[in-house]
């Protein structure tokens, strides 16, 4: 059976998988703000279905993906 946080979960992958499309397609490069964006609501939608279904590997990189997302952003804006 298919939960709240299961779709959560599958919405946060299409963003990452969308905004990684969007990279290869050469419609954003890695420092725009868009591609940022949906990286980091990617990862956090993933990351807040973890906390239900949790796997400590997914969890792990889902919060460095949220860090590293972070840190470039405001390497970014400088």
């Amino acid at each position: 059976m298919i939960d709240i946080y299961q779709i959560i979960g599958f919405i946060g992958m299409l963003f990452i998988v969308y905004a990684y499309f969007l990279l290869q397609s050469h419609k954003v490069v890695h420092s725009s703000l868009k591609f940022q964006i949906l990286n980091l609501t990617g990862a956090i939608l993933l990351l807040i279905s973890l906390l239900v279904h949790f796997n400590l590997g997914s969890f792990l990189i889902e919060l460095f993906w949220i860090v590293i997302t972070i840190y470039g952003m405001i390497k970014n804006k400088k």
